[in-house]
């Protein structure tokens, strides 16, 4: 096991691309670590230079004790998994799992006792003779986690290896990956754009955005004090709601202001420097519920009209058109263009489209006026001008 280090690490491409800007970043010994961000945000350069499989423009990687910049990827002691399984189809699962140490010249013995502690680990065991043709997708991949985890190396690269998996098949094989790094406790980085994937695996989590690192903590901490917009409307689906609001001061308190709602925010002290002033609004969609659910708790109401319903069991995501203007800076726009979301050029200027996670037992249909119970607590707010949060101590 090894720790692995970025030390003001920095790739440009010979057309001039900066596809990483000083990046620093430490992983520690035995540490699931999760890159996480939108495509060609760097995450998976970063990760082939750990590998060795891009050069280094600037800085310093360290597996260890050891600097890595100029060692080949066969003297880093590392093993890849990679998004296409790349398992050879005329072998046997057994010796597609022992291919690596054939090459490298371990004993039978010792392969043996290898690919049968990987095989166990991994579920493996009654498929051992079979091609692999002859499995599942969620097997497959197994198998090349298998001959990753025979070559007991001191650090695992993983670059997006359940995107060729259906969406059943990734929840189970995200639980089987991460049980599986924790029993063997082994030193891992791993690359995804799937932000419930990184929410869900990592010890921590790396947000980046064009090359640069934007924040890195435990994934509640992410969720809960993101640093700035982008990560606010990253991490959490459905999304973050984005809105224009202005601070005003309110007798003891302040207030906020958006469209035609005034929440008022007497535990909001800090606020109190901002009056005046522009600021982002963010609601997360678990933190707003129907109000007739709600009751009379004193919370801060929010009234809009209902434009979509999706009933998913456990809750109901309710889409609902308020007053208000959606906030539109230059980093949400790069995450709805990220995934596809045209809200922002469809709204007329003064409607903005919210998104709620009500109770199942809200009866609000499409069409319907719904007053919204909001969450004081659990508001973020913006510099709409840096992007950088606003927040108590």
């Amino acid at each position: 096991m090894a720790r692995v280090e970025f030390d003001d690490v920095s790739k440009v491409f010979a057309d001039g691309t900066r596809a990483v800007d000083r990046l620093d970043l430490q992983i520690t010994d035995g540490e699931f670590m999760v890159l996480v961000g939108p495509s060609g945000c760097g995450k998976t350069t970063a990760l082939r230079m750990v590998a060795g499989l891009e050069d280094i423009s600037d800085g310093v990687v360290r597996i260890g004790e050891r600097v890595v910049n100029d060692l080949t990827p066969k003297r880093r002691d590392i093993a890849m998994v990679f998004q296409s399984y790349a398992l050879y189809p005329h072998l046997s699962v057994r010796d597609n799992i022992a291919f690596p140490l054939k090459i490298a010249k371990v004993s039978k013995d010792e392969i043996g006792r290898r690919v049968a502690e990987a095989a166990r680990i991994l579920d493996l065991e009654p498929y051992l003779k079979r091609k692999p043709r002859a499995l599942s997708g969620g097997q497959r991949q197994r198998v090349a986690m298998g001959r990753a985890i025979v070559r007991q190396p001191a650090v695992f690269l993983m670059d997006e290896p359940l995107s060729n998996l259906d969406a059943k098949l990734r929840v189970q094989m995200r639980a089987d990956i991460k049980k599986i790094q924790s029993k063997l406790g082994v030193t891992s980085i791993y690359v995804t754009h799937d932000q419930v994937e990184a929410m869900t695996m990592g010890d921590r989590v790396a947000v980046m955005r064009k090359g640069e690192l934007q924040q890195v903590a435990p994934p509640q901490e992410l969720y809960d004090r993101p640093v700035n917009l982008f990560v606010a409307g990253f991490i959490g689906s459905p999304a973050m709601n984005m809105l224009e609001a202005r601070v005003e001061r309110a007798g003891g308190g302040v207030a906020v202001v958006l469209g035609d709602a005034r929440l008022e925010l007497s535990d909001h002290p800090w606020l109190a420097p901002y009056d005046g002033q522009p600021v982002v609004l963010g609601i997360r969609p678990e933190d707003m519920e129907d109000a007739a659910i709600a009751g009379d708790d004193g919370s801060p109401r929010l009234r809009g009209r209902v434009e979509l319903r999706e009933a998913l069991g456990a809750d109901v995501l309710v889409h609902f058109a308020v007053a208000a203007r959606s906030a539109v800076t230059e980093d949400v726009r790069e995450l709805a263009e990220d995934v596809g979301d045209d809200r922002l050029r469809s709204e007329d200027a003064g409607t903005a489209t919210l998104v709620g996670r009500f109770s199942p037992r809200t009866r609000v249909l499409e069409g319907d006026n719904v007053e919204v119970s909001v969450d004081r607590n659990a508001l973020h707010f913006f510099d709409p001008q840096t992007g950088l949060a606003i927040r108590g101590s």
